[in-house]
């Protein structure tokens, strides 16, 4: 449904509920899905209409969609369960039991037989947990608190709460507004028109009459407004598409555009073509109030609420875990507590030596810590272990290339202050925006590697903000300064795409993003203008104010579905803000703030689901979906009065400015977790050694490389920094001068670290009680809290993790054996088999982004099933060609890319059940296939051991080439060949049985190999760690190697009597498949050819797979290193 058809649906609930249709309106409500009326559902449920409360709940959410859904038909099934049981109806208590409750044993059995065993009892309170139950009204009251928590808290009820802000009788209005206009079309209008139907357009008969000036009221409408009231209506009616002046996503955010006040605004298309652009902001109101329902209109995002019978549902981050629910009984236990997860425990404290003006964590290195500082300085720290790993001085790197303004600048008045510090996407770069003209790029190879990149003058005047995008994909680094224009760069070479002009005061900040393909940046200026931009060189697309109107950041949530912007005003007032984008106007406003703050308020978001802003010497939290504040703290005192505030990509950790040129590192309990990794680490000898022989453990390259644009928030107001002469940089040897003493004596010293006793690491064996042969394929869930496995003779496995005092986080572990998770029912997760030979088929899965479905196959249909209930939702593509790999498209899971046995690729569309497109040019089977979702291309690989490039929107091939064999190696006939994308999204690993190698995508050229030597075992297996630094190798000799990625260096090999039991002399058992932790880059599972799953960690008090071994020859290139064959040496790993 279009937007404007959305909202068409809104003006008719309007409408009815003014013409007093109470029940139509609740009936629409709940068929449309677009608003939830929690005033209904409040007195629902306070009359004990259960039907109608579950009936109404039904438009909006299914039982099993999520796990808050869950919870919500939960609470009231049991409270209807408990009120018969409190009316002595054991007959209709029994008949809820089975009925309504029956269907949660599934998912927590205990708690069902719990619930069961009150049947028995005389009174139900007996019951320990149900003890303080009290009467009927007040149960309901306090289930009804918890109700709203929960449904607030669903992301299917987002932007469903409230109802858009409308003048009363719009519907009125614009029917009026219609008949007026067909009124002044009439050929000869009678003053008093008769209008007496809607059905068909009005149209005066022959009057000899002067023209009216509008029809005369009208009995049923009302009086009409006067025709000199309205503009000309032109050719298009109310629902048509309006002209492409300006784009879709942006023409919410204008109000009334001025016909020549920006050239993209004075006619004409502006030739983006395609899909609307995002909408954004109107002038900005307050948020819409309505006192008898309180409505807010929904993002066209979220339309879609429920799943199709085939196609597969948006994701709505279901975990794999469902229902943790004990039994709470009245009391209502906090189950789901916001502020649990929040960083707000004080873990470290650094002192930097100079005020912080703005930090960033490294998008993967979740503990890598920068810091840009008033005096110029930039310094980047490892929080875990609290070393300052470099210290730089604002130094200009050459000055000769300067303009002698910048030169005659310099000169004048030294003082430098760092406004903005921020990494790449990919963690490859970072760019510094300093207070005098100049943004220098770095690139950085890990550890203490840092390599200027570019240097740019970029601004006349101070250079207030910088940001990376990812427009046409090209890395760009966007800036904008007092000169009041913002500015577009090339990151890789330095050059200027773009320049826009229009702003009337310096531009503040920059915060770009991409919607539906279409790329565009937001700019807000000292004067309080927002401005918006197309790379296009056309001029501003939007000119309104923003609240506060002088110093503002605006940000996207991480998914990027949500706008926020917070600012301070001259008087020191400060805001903080959602915006509709489908309305382009203020959608919520968030309380809590000092009456007058006493500097600059900065603010950051996480998790898709909190925001956080520092003011009155403290942190400040809110959810996303609740106006109120959610907590605060003051980080133990000590804290500035504006702190500037930063979270890392996970959300666990948050850096803020305090007192004595210091930062606090705050931590929730996964973070305190991660920076306990650190504590009984041992040195690093490796770390010690010159600059120049640092190893390079970036991935790959320097090159650009990621999708989403990283926007970032400025983190600083427009005052003058404190006064600093101009100094050269350190040294990469001064920076930690206590190693200098060590690494005469260790920096040579490297061992490839050996686990070949059990003691010598952590390792556990799955439990399995289904007679599995071998592991075929093996995953672990998004949510890191389960592993699912495909065994050869089509059974699926799910060992899942709990929560517990042993493991708090709920995550894999090899410390805590998890459980082999099956229904109740006993059903199991098998594959279609039918007419298939087991031995010969080639098995395949592929896993939903929010763990909800699984789609996979053994040699016979491709089988649909759901996660949580293990039930086959439907079966597709019977054989032959049978499915021999299967891959999501990363934008649609709705999209899959399945590799046939017949050497073909199908692109099928299952929501349809249609092959979109059928790809040919490989000549074996298909055995990999791989997304990247910044260069929007499908890699595939088969057992011709060919790689093929193809454009995933025309699905053209773009370019193919054969693996080399290295000699002396002889694969079988077929061999697989499995690709995995690096997480930059560029580069990709290739793995063969005779080498492992990673690949550039754009001109598939070959960065690095590694082949076992000869007459050693092939390679079973490998794939990235989750944050693509270490790749996990298995052999079939049941060797296991860790390399370092960048170099594809062995650090790390694991005997098999490390983790095999020496009872065990079967020469043919062995790992066949390995799988990587989605968010622990040291956890590993393997399957075995005997059926055994084994997740691997290092101890505790290592922390990691062995060190990275020194550069050859004491010297890292500083180019890229990339010899295309075998690497050979102490590396490999003798068999």
């Amino acid at each position: 449904m279009s937007s404007l058809s959305r909202e068409l649906v809104f003006l008719i609930l309007q409408f009815l509920d003014e013409e007093k249709f109470k029940e139509t309106v609740h009936k629409l409500e709940q068929e449309s899905g677009f608003f939830f009326n929690m005033k209904y559902f409040e007195d629902e449920v306070h009359n004990g209409n259960w039907d109608e409360v579950e009936k109404y709940l039904s438009g909006f959410t299914k039982v099993d969609d999520n796990r808050y859904s869950m919870k919500i038909f939960f609470e009231i099934r049991k409270q209807k369960y408990l009120e018969a049981l409190d009316k002595h109806d054991r007959r209709k208590a029994v008949d809820i039991l089975v009925k309504d409750l029956k269907v949660f044993s599934t998912f927590n059995e205990e708690l069902f037989k719990e619930i069961t065993q009150l049947l028995t009892l005389e009174n139900f309170r007996e019951n320990e947990q149900l003890s303080k139950y009290g009467d009927t009204k007040s149960a309901r009251a306090i289930m009804l608190v918890e109700l709203k928590k929960l449904i607030e808290a669903n992301p299917l009820f987002r932007d469903k709460l409230q109802f858009p802000s409308l003048k009363n009788s719009r519907l009125r209005t614009l029917i009026n507004q219609s008949l007026n206009w067909q009124h002044q079309l009439c050929k000869n209008p009678r003053p008093n028109p008769d209008i007496k139907t809607l059905f068909v357009d009005h149209s005066c008969g022959q009057s000899n009459g002067a023209r009216a000036p509008s029809p005369a009221n009208n009995p049923l409408l009302g009086s009409l407004p006067k025709a000199g009231g309205f503009p000309p209506l032109g050719a298009h009616g109310p629902f048509q598409p309006t002209p492409a002046a300006v784009p879709a996503p942006l023409a919410g955010w204008m109000s009334n555009p001025p016909p020549v006040a920006h050239p993209a605004v004075s006619g004409g298309a502006i030739g983006l073509g395609g899909p609307p652009i995002p909408a954004a902001l109107k002038h900005p109101r307050t948020p819409p109030i309505n006192p008898s329902m309180d409505y807010q209109s929904g993002d066209p995002d979220h339309i879609s609420k429920r799943t199709r019978p085939l196609g597969i549902s948006d994701e709505v981050t279901l975990p794999v875990n469902v229902l943790p629910v004990a039994f709470p009984g009245h009391g209502h236990v906090q189950v789901f507590n916001p502020a649990d997860d929040l960083p707000k425990a004080v873990a470290r404290t650094i002192n930097q030596g100079s005020s912080p003006m703005s930090m960033d964590f490294h998008p993967f290195q979740h503990t890598l810590l920068l810091v840009g500082t008033n005096v110029g300085e930039i310094a980047l720290w490892e929080v875990g272990s609290k070393d300052r790993l470099l210290l730089r001085n604002f130094r200009v790197w050459d000055l000769n290339a300067c303009s002698m303004t910048l030169q005659t600048a310099l000169v004048k008045d030294p003082t430098v202050s760092v406004n903005r510090i921020i990494w790449s996407p990919d963690g490859s770069l970072f760019g510094v925006a300093y207070s005098l003209y100049i943004v220098q790029i770095f690139s950085y190879h890990g550890e203490e590697d840092l390599r200027q990149h570019r240097e740019i003058e970029a601004h006349a005047g101070g250079v207030n903000d910088l940001a990376f995008s990812h427009p046409n994909k090209q890395l760009c680094v966007i800036t904008c300064g007092d000169d009041k224009m913002i500015k577009v760069w090339d990151a890789a070479t330095g050059a200027k795409l773009y320049t826009f002009e229009g702003h009337d005061a310096p531009v503040y900040s920059v915060c770009p993003h991409s919607k539906e393909n279409i790329q565009f940046i937001f700019s807000t200026a000292l004067d309080g203008k927002i401005k918006a931009w197309l790379y296009d060189n056309a001029g501003s697309r939007v000119d309104y104010e923003a609240p506060g109107r002088w110093c503002t950041t605006m940000a996207y949530s991480a998914d990027g579905t949500r706008l926020f912007s917070c600012g301070t005003s001259k008087e020191g007032e400060s805001s903080l803000v959602e915006w509709n984008e489908s309305e382009g106007a203020v959608k919520r406003t968030y309380q809590g703030f000092r009456k007058r703050s006493y500097g600059v308020v900065q603010f950051d978001t996480t998790k898709n689901r909190f925001l956080a802003a520092g003011d009155d010497f403290s942190v400040k939290f809110w959810d996303m979906d609740n106006i109120q504040l959610l907590t605060t703290t003051d980080a133990d005192g000590g804290l500035i009065v504006s702190p500037r505030v930063r979270f890392n990509k996970e959300g666990t950790l948050m850096a803020v400015s305090a007192n004595e040129n210091s930062i606090k590192i705050l931590a929730n309990s996964d973070g305190i977790r991660l920076l306990r990794t650190f504590e009984s680490i041992p040195f690093d000898a490796s770390r010690a050694a010159d600059t120049a022989s640092k190893p390079k453990i970036n991935p790959i390259t320097a090159a650009a490389a990621a999708a989403a644009s990283s926007a970032g928030l400025t983190e600083r107001a427009p005052v003058p920094a404190s006064s600093v002469m101009n100094g050269d940089g350190r040294s990469l040897g001064d920076v930690k001068p206590r190693f200098a003493e060590e690494s005469n004596d260790k920096s040579k010293i490297w061992k490839l670290t050996e686990i070949n006793e059990p003691s010598q690491c952590r390792s556990l064996r799955l439990s399995e009680t289904a007679k599995v042969n071998k592991i075929s394929r093996l995953i672990y869930t998004n949510s890191g809290s389960a592993i699912l496995a495909l065994a050869s003779n089509a059974i699926h496995l799910l060992w899942k993790w709990q929560r517990s005092d042993r493991n708090s986080t709920g995550k894999a572990t090899a410390s805590v054996p998890p459980q082999l998770w099956q229904p109740s029912s006993g059903i199991l997760m098998m594959n279609d088999i039918t007419d298939v030979n087991l031995e010969e088929a080639v098995p395949c899965f592929a896993l939903s982004k929010n763990d909800s479905y699984v789609m996979s196959a053994s040699g016979g249909k491709i089988s649909l099933f759901n996660m949580m209930t293990f039930k086959m939702m439907t079966t597709f593509m019977p054989p032959p060609p049978a499915a021999t790999f299967l891959a999501f498209h990363p934008q649609d899971n709705n999209i899959i890319a399945i590799g046939m046995d017949d050497s073909t690729i199908q692109i099928y569309n299952v929501r349809v059940d249609e092959v979109k497109s059928k790809l040919k040019g490989h000549s074996k089977r298909i055995t990999g296939l791989a997304f990247s979702n910044v260069l929007n291309v499908l890699v595939s690989s088969g057992a011709d051991a060919q790689i093929c490039v193809w454009d995933s929107d025309s699905w053209e091939r773009q370019r193919s080439r054969f693996l080399p064999i290295p000699s002396g190696r002889t694969p079988t006939a077929l061999s697989d060949t499995r690709v995995q994308f690096h997480q930059d999204q560029m580069h990709f690993l290739v793995v063969h049985e005779t080498q492992i190698a990673i690949y550039e995508t754009t001109k598939l050229e070959c960065m690095k190999q590694w082949s076992p030597r000869e007459n050693s075992a092939p390679i079973s297996h490998a794939t990235f760690s989750c944050d693509s630094q270490l790749v996990y190798a298995c052999f079939l000799d049941a060797t296991l190697c860790v390399f370092g990625a960048s170099k594809l260096k062995l650090q790390c090999r694991i005997s098999p009597s490390a983790y095999l039991p020496s009872s065990v002399s079967n020469s043919n058992l062995h790992p066949l498949v390995v799988a990587a932790h989605p968010q622990e880059p040291s956890q590993f599972a393997l399957g075995l050819s005997d059926g055994g799953v084994h997740v691997f960690e290092p101890l505790e008090s290592q922390g990691k797979w062995g060190t990275h071994p020194p550069a050859e020859n004491g010297s890292s290139s500083s180019g890229p290193a990339a010899p295309s064959m075998g690497q050979s040496g102490s590396d490999q790993a003798p068999r």
